[in-house]
């Protein structure tokens, strides 16, 4: 057991979300917890917040985390930390994101799932219906589509095995070389630049950093085969929007599924809603699963009271 920290302790949960929420992960983690038990951050006594070196967070605001002088440590309950990332929070307070691995077979599902709709044509089919038009299209075998994942990690790698078991030809990027299962992989910026025109579906599964904000634009987007597709499922602002309407329109791009946007929820007057060649989803691509979520969270804090061992934080510098 931590040498400063009694038996069993209390541990703030400090977010800004639905109390319905707060109830469901307030009871799931504290069913799992051995050595500590959650509670709402108003719960605690500011002596108890004074000794706070962990807490759990969920989209905090970083006023509060700062104002806890021994914090060493946050459990984030999600996958996206960007929100986390910058300066208004202390540097010495380590990030911890959920890393579940129930999160990237739910990605991996979705990402063959919408890659499918893609290559069967679904969004044509649709818009044939609404005209009352009855043409059948041409359909290529799998092994003709060509795949491009952007963002080699849990997530994007999953997604890649998937998409290969299914017959698609695929291809990765990433920043930094990565080697998976004789997968064809580029990396850094002359990998980009190289993968693009042999991309006819292009998946986002790129974290949001300083390098990868704007990343597709309309001279990358421009260097996509004409007639290619997009489904971004990392987060909105690596797209530029008006860049992407621009691509839609002039026809260099055929479709874009997008469950992720600038702002969120997507505002209603917002012209994705209405274009004929976007899908529009609510950030459901991957969900987190409460009692997985739960599960790891209760069993990282455990074992740092138990051994002071904070678990792999996220690297600032790199943004992930």
């Amino acid at each position: 057991m931590h040498a400063d920290i009694p038996l069993h302790v209390d541990i703030p949960l400090i977010g800004q979300i639905e109390q319905p929420e707060l109830n469901d992960w307030l009871d799931a983690i504290n069913s799992r917890a051995e050595t500590f038990t959650v509670k709402p951050l108003e719960a605690l006594q500011p002596e108890q917040l004074q000794k706070t070196e962990v807490a759990i967070v969920a989209n905090p605001d970083p006023d509060v985390l700062n104002q806890l002088p021994n914090l060493k440590w946050v459990q984030s309950l999600w996958a996206g930390v960007e929100g986390l990332m910058g300066p208004a929070i202390k540097p010495d307070i380590s990030i911890v994101r959920l890393t579940d691995p129930q999160m990237a077979e739910s990605m991996a599902e979705a990402v063959l799932a919408w890659t499918l709709y893609l290559h069967r044509k679904m969004p044509h089919y649709s818009q044939q219906q609404a005209e009352k038009r009855w043409r059948q299209l041409p359909l290529a075998p799998p092994e003709e589509c060509n795949v491009s994942i952007f963002g080699l990690g849990k997530l994007g790698s999953n997604a890649a095995l998937r998409l290969r078991q299914n017959n698609f030809t695929v291809r990765g990027w990433s920043n930094s070389k990565k080697n998976i299962n004789g997968l064809e992989t580029f990396h850094g910026k002359d990998g980009f630049e190289a993968i693009l025109p042999l991309t006819g579906i292009a998946v986002i599964l790129l974290p949001l950093t300083s390098n990868t904000k704007s990343l597709f634009n309309t001279r990358t987007l421009s260097k996509l085969p004409t007639g290619a597709s997009i489904i971004n499922f990392a987060r909105g602002p690596i797209v530029e929007e008006t860049d992407l309407l621009d691509c839609l329109n002039n026809k260099q791009l055929d479709h874009a599924v997008l469950d992720v946007f600038n702002s969120e929820p997507l505002p209603q007057e917002n012209i994705l809603w209405a274009h004929p060649n976007v899908t529009v989803l609510p950030h459901i691509s991957a969900p987190t699963t409460l009692s997985t979520a739960a599960t790891i969270a209760a069993k990282n804090i455990d074992n740092y009271l138990k051994t002071s061992a904070i678990p792999e934080s996220v690297d600032r510098s790199r943004g992930y």
